[in-house]
Parts: structure tokens; C-alpha cells; sequence
């Protein structure tokens, strides 16, 4: 090549950089209707008005990028791994096992048992600072199993448990990110340390408030969690929701015969049944951002037995630590009360507790031009197809499809909005910490249900995951190669976040997780599940082992 020819390709070479054309990573080949396409990198604009005028990346960022999206294939496996595993919170055994090994096989140490909860893991690679941690809830929704990639109510098992919230796509995103990290570490000798980790029985709050208590979250540096959302988003400070106590009372008191002599009985079920209606009777009198709920757990065993023994279990939430420590303690005083107008006995076990959220300015600043830069899927119409079905399915206020524009950080808000609660709150108070949501699932469906869990092993989830793993990878290595945003990190989480507010866990020392908790629902199902697991040996997707024509929208008629 002569030197005029070579300044030709050169000059070529940097005009198709400069274009205002998106550009394109590396796409993995299509399989069956699944394989995630690659994310649009947002354009070079001039404008700088633009807020979505961020270049794309570059660099090791683009190396990263590139690693992600060659690695599609295993995001979509697991996936569509755990999608078929169901299982739920404490009972997360199958998705330990699978997830463990992808770890250690790519040269991770992992741990089992963490903070007395057999299902739990701690994954750990590399030495030294700066210590970054990728955390994903894993655990599903009772009663919500569905067929996913069809538009219509289709129970794979009725009645068994399935992910109506899509918990079994961000260790896909994590996972990703970190393989692609940890190679990029190892070719250019950086020091540090990848950390990661399940939520465990996140949808009882069953596992952060108690590996905050034991430690865990001591010497890391940056908690980078991922969570499934219908766009792309990060933010800062404290965020739409609240903190709660889950907690059950469980009286104790005599049995007699219904008929026979009943006024030897001491009902437990009439203490249980006295205390919801003191509570409800006090719940006219909460504040509007508060929210309380409850399920009589048990109630005793049949009509003509006086209930020796009942429970009941409630969630108590509220937009502050100091709100939610005081209804809780009127809950106490209520239930004390009703022991006593029944002469039976109360004691008191904490399930599951979830501090108020805070997320970290500078982390969540950072990621969000990585956000900017990796941009959406690019959605084919048949996504499109396919979210437009389910939102119209599930007879939704706006039939949107699914998004085409980043909605832009999120940052405090004037005013508090009281909504639902997540345990990643009690780490977001012991080390710096943001979360990341990704783009798996569609708007407009219904929370803890099974329409939320019909997209959630399709394309639609496979891409949202890939381009959520790219923005991942790209913040781990600002933390790695940027010292001075681990710094602004840990002042901003000193200064700001920490003054006037000293976290106290809502779990003390003698708690212990409810490890039991949904063990006999899985025993029931486990089974019938385990003949659904799906097999990546034999089929490209999930969808194509259960002879779904993606999108099916209608369903097929029988023979």
C-alpha cells in the first residue's frame, strides 16, 4: 500500500468514525428469532444541547463493549436459565448451583451459606483496591408461572411460581459485565477486585439487611447493583419507595373443644384477628406515604378446635427510618394489647426488614453517561410487536411499545413518593452504592404478576441485558481507573448522604433469616419444574425448546 493510499484509507477511516451515523459493535449471529442485536451507540452531535449528545465509547470501554456483545450468547442462557428454574426467595438452590459453576469456571472463589442463608454465594476474583461489587436479586413470585413469548394467559404449571418481576436477568448483566472486565484486568495488569453476589428472597427482603449486619459490605469500595426495568436509568439520592419491617406475630394459647367446652379455650386465632382489626383501625391515621398489609399465616387447624397457635405476618412501610420504627412500634403495642385481651402469649420474629434507598451522586453521574453513550436496543418489530400485544393485553392506560428514548438521571425528588420497597437500601447505607436499571421487560404491566414475566425470556429481555451489561462494564472501569470517583464516592456518601442520618439496621444481632419460608411450595412443584429446565445443549433459546413462535400472539387452536 503506497503512503497516498494509506492517508486515503485513513481519511476514510475517520470520516465514518466522525459520521453522525450511530455506530455498531460487533452483532453475534442471529439464532432463531433471539440473539440479542447490538445496542446503538448514541451520535457525535455538535449540538451541545443535546443531552443525548455523548460520543460513543472508545477505548477499553469500546474493548468492553465489544467483549459483551460477543458474549450474547451467554447472557441469553442464563436468562433463560433461571427464567426456567421458578424458583423462589430462600429456595434459589438450582440457580446457586448454576451460577456457581459459571463463576468458578472463569477462575472465581466462591463462598456458600453467607449470613446463615443456604442459597446465598460470594463470588470473589483478583487483589487489591478498589474492591467493586455487582449485586442482582434472584428469587421469583408465587402463583405467577406463564408461558413467555406468547400474548396470552398461558400457565406453564398452574399455580407454581414464576418471575413476574424478571429477577432472573440481572446476574446475566453482572456476569457479563464481569467476564469482560476481568479479561480486560488481566491483559493490562490492573489491580483490583470483582465482587458478586445474589439478593436472596429480595421479594421478602430476606438477605441484604443481614449481610450488612454480618459485614460483608466492610473494605469494598462501590456496590453496583442491577435491576430489570422497561428503559435505562440510574439515579441518585433517595429514590421513589420506601423502607419497611416484615415482621409476624405469632400467639400462643390453649385448645378446647368448639362445642364441647369452649371456655377453657384460649383463641390465638382471636389475638391474631384482634390485632388486625386494631391495626386496621390505626392504619385510617398513617400518614398517605405510609403503607401497611398483612396474611394471617396461620389460623389454626379446623372450627371445632380452639387455634392453640396462630400467625400473622405484616409489612410496615414508610418513607423514613424514623416513621417506620414509630408505626412499628404501635404495631407492638397493639399486638401486645391483643395477647393480653385474650390471655394467650405473642412472640415476635423479624422476616425480613429493607432500610429507606440513597443512592451515591458521583458513581450514579458517571454511569448515566455510559448509559448515554451505549443507548437502547435497537428494537425489531417484532419487540415492538410483542410489548404493543402485552399492553394491550393486560389493558394498559397507553400502548407504547417499547422505548425509544433514555429518560435522563434521575435525580431527588421535591417531594417523596411512597411506593414499594428493596433491601438494597441497607447496603446503599454501609457502602456507596447505585443501581442500574435495564431494559428487559415492558411497561405498563402489572408489578408481581405473570404478565410481568411474559416477556422476560425473550429477545426483548436477551437485549435489554446485553446493552445493560455494556453501561456495567463501562462503570467498573471508571471505578478502576478513576481513584478520584472512588474518592468523590466515599465524600459524597460521608458528607451528604451520612449527615444528620446513623444507619440502624432494622435486624438485630439474635435475628435469623426465615429460611424456610417457601420451601413447601417448592417441594411441591420442584419436580414438574425440573422436567422445564431448559437446555442450551439442545436448543438456541428457550423459547425454541418449548415450540414458541416468537411473537405468538394468538393462541394456537387444538387439534
Amino acid at each position: 500500500m503506497t503512503r497516498v493510499t494509506l492517508l486515503i484509507a485513513l481519511a476514510a477511516l475517520f470520516a465514518a468514525c466522525s459520521s453522525d451515523e450511530p455506530q455498531q459493535p460487533a452483532t453475534a449471529s442471529p439464532a432463531n428469532n433471539t440473539a440479542p442485536a447490538a445496542a446503538p451507540i448514541a451520535a457525535v452531535d455538535d449540538a451541545e444541547t443535546e443531552t443525548a449528545s455523548v460520543p460513543p465509547l472508545t477505548g477499553l470501554k469500546a474493548e468492553l463493549a465489544a467483549h459483551v456483545e460477543s458474549n450474547a450468547k451467554l447472557t441469553q442462557e442464563i436468562v433463560d436459565s433461571l427464567f426456567s428454574f421458578s424458583e423462589l426467595g430462600f429456595q434459589e438452590f438450582e440457580t446457586q448451583r448454576y451460577l456457581t459453576k459459571i463463576l468458578e469456571d472463569n477462575g472465581f472463589t466462591v463462598e456458600t451459606n453467607i449470613s446463615g442463608l443456604p442459597s446465598s454465594w460470594w463470588a470473589t476474583w483478583g487483589s487489591g483496591s478498589p474492591v467493586i461489587a455487582l449485586g442482582s436479586d434472584v428469587d421469583g413470585i408465587p402463583k405467577s408461572s406463564q408461558l413467555p413469548g406468547v400474548a396470552y394467559r398461558e400457565p406453564m404449571i398452574e399455580g407454581a411460581p414464576g418471575h413476574g418481576e424478571g429477577h432472573n436477568s440481572g446476574q446475566a448483566v453482572n456476569i457479563t459485565a464481569a467476564l469482560a472486565v476481568k479479561e480486560i484486568m488481566e491483559r493490562e495488569g490492573m489491580p483490583g477486585t470483582i465482587v458478586l453476589w445474589p439478593g436472596i428472597a429480595e421479594e421478602v427482603l430476606g438477605s441484604k439487611a443481614w449481610f450488612a449486619r454480618d459485614g460483608r459490605f466492610n473494605g469494598i469500595d462501590a456496590v453496583l447493583f442491577s435491576h430489570v426495568s422497561s428503559n435505562m436509568r440510574v439515579g441518585w439520592g433517595q429514590t421513589t419507595g420506601t423502607g419497611l419491617v416484615s415482621v409476624e406475630y405469632t400467639f400462643d394459647g390453649v385448645a378446647a373443644h368448639g362445642a364441647g367446652d369452649p371456655w377453657r379455650g384460649r383463641s390465638a386465632l382471636d389475638a391474631v384477628e384482634l390485632t388486625n382489626i386494631g391495626w386496621n383501625f390505626r392504619r385510617e391515621h398513617l400518614h398517605p406515604l405510609g403503607r401497611s398489609h398483612y396474611v394471617i399465616v396461620d389460623g389454626g387447624d379446623q372450627p371445632n378446635v380452639v387455634p392453640s397457635k396462630a400467625t400473622v405476618w405484616y409489612f410496615v412501610r414508610e418513607i423514613t427510618a424514623e416513621k417506620i420504627r414509630s408505626n412499628f412500634a404501635t404495631l407492638q403495642r397493639i399486638a401486645e394489647g391483643a395477647a393480653m385481651m385474650t390471655d394467650t402469649t405473642v412472640n415476635r420474629r423479624i422476616v425480613g426488614a429493607a432500610y429507606p434507598r440513597h443512592f451515591n451522586r458521583p458513581i450514579a453521574e458517571a454511569m448515566d453517561k455510559n448509559i448515554q453513550a451505549v443507548g437502547l436496543p435497537e428494537w425489531t418489530e417484532d419487540d415492538q410487536t410483542y410489548a404493543r400485544a402485552l399492553q394491550k393485553l393486560m389493558e394498559a392506560d397507553e400502548i407504547t411499545g417499547l422505548a425509544t428514548e433514555l429518560p435522563g438521571i434521575a435525580t431527588p425528588l421535591e417531594e417523596p413518593q411512597s411506593g414499594g420497597s428493596d433491601d438494597i437500601g441497607d447496603v446503599s447505607w454501609n457502602v456507596p452504592t447505585i443501581t442500574l436499571r435495564f431494559p428487559s421487560n415492558v411497561d405498563n404491566l402489572q408489578f408481581h404478576h405473570w404478565s410481568s414475566s411474559m416477556a422476560m425470556a425473550t429477545p426483548i429481555a436477551h437485549k435489554g441485558a446485553t446493552a445493560g451489561a455494556k453501561v456495567m462494564a463501562a462503570t467498573m472501569l471508571d471505578l478502576l481507573q478513576q481513584p478520584e470517583l472512588v474518592n468523590d464516592a466515599w465524600r459524597y456518601f460521608k458528607e451528604e448522604q451520612s449527615a444528620g442520618e446513623v444507619y440502624e439496621s432494622f435486624v438485630g444481632p439474635n435475628d435469623e433469616p426465615p429460611i424456610e419460608k417457601n420451601a413447601a411450595i417448592m417441594d411441591e412443584y420442584r419436580d414438574r419444574l425440573r422436567e422445564l429446565y431448559y437446555d442450551p445443549e439442545r436448543y438456541d433459546t428457550y423459547l425454541e425448546q418449548l415450540g414458541i413462535n416468537y411473537p405468538q400472539l394468538v393462541k394456537p387452536t387444538q387439534p
